[in-house]
């Protein structure tokens, strides 16, 4: 049985781990090694790194973390990404012995060119992409690309543990309340990471069952999103899309 265990970083980023039960583990996006070295001093062995994507808060400590621990490291083929890494692609399988997984990975574009996910061991590695109650900023891709990278993480079993890079869920929730008005599982959702913050813990990982009913950049098809966006435009979203379009605009400008 593995287990996620997320490390704080930065303001609001996590460095995951996936640990098994003799506590050797996968790390992914070390943006920072110190959190990635503290948690080995308190036991974690590194076994392999995986990178999502190029960006500093995901990269900046892997050399640091390599330094210490000369395990394989896999990222996306881009030459912004650390030099180390060995270069993976969609439809490549990267295995992990030392854990005995495997870890599928699926191109998802959008919030950068080559951002990929690893899904293995019941988790999704999803970095920017794929936020609770939320999805990435637009920096290099388009619309299109995001929404059909997030349909592709969207097919993954439903109890498929959702690890997103940063502690979002709060702000993403008053957005989705916006685009969404009704939706009771979002917000029994909000009620339970207002508790869950309120506690200190991370509200993730969240599960793909629980984006599907709740996340509104997920739910482009919803009545209550294409109401809310019929709204605001003043008309229909002519396809899904424009609605993914419209959505994400509305995110970007949004100050609730």
């Amino acid at each position: 049985m593995t287990r996620t265990i997320p490390l704080p970083a930065f303001q609001d980023n996590y460095i995951w781990l996936l640990a098994g039960a003799d506590d050797a583990c996968v790390v992914v996006d070390p943006g920072d090694a110190a959190p990635v070295l503290e948690a080995a001093a308190r036991g974690l062995r590194p076994v392999a790194v995986l990178l999502t994507h190029h960006h500093a808060d995901h990269v900046g400590g892997v050399e640091a973390v390599l330094a210490r621990f000369p395990v394989p490291c896999y990222g996306p083929d881009d030459p912004r990404i650390p030099a180390a890494a060995i270069r993976v692609g969609d439809g490549d399988r990267v295995d992990v012995p030392a854990l005995g997984l495997g870890f599928d990975v699926i191109a998802v574009p959008g919030h950068t060119r080559s951002h990929i996910a690893f899904h293995g061991g019941g988790a999704l590695f999803c970095g920017d992409t794929l936020f609770s109650l939320g999805c990435g900023r637009l920096f290099e891709g388009t619309p299109a690309q995001m929404l059909a990278s997030l349909d592709r993480l969207a097919a993954l079993p439903g109890d498929t543990r959702v690890c997103c890079a940063h502690e979002y869920t709060e702000a993403n929730g008053r957005f989705a309340r916006a685009a969404e008005p009704e939706n009771a599982a979002r917000d029994e959702r909000l009620a339970e990471v207002a508790a869950r913050r309120a506690r200190g813990e991370p509200s993730l990982p969240s599960t793909l069952a629980g984006e599907r009913a709740c996340n509104p950049f997920l739910r482009v098809d919803a009545p209550g999103v294409l109401a809310g966006l019929a709204a605001r435009l003043g008309q229909a979203p002519g396809d899904r899309a424009e609605a993914f379009a419209a959505l994400r605009a509305w995110k970007d400008g949004f100050a609730g």
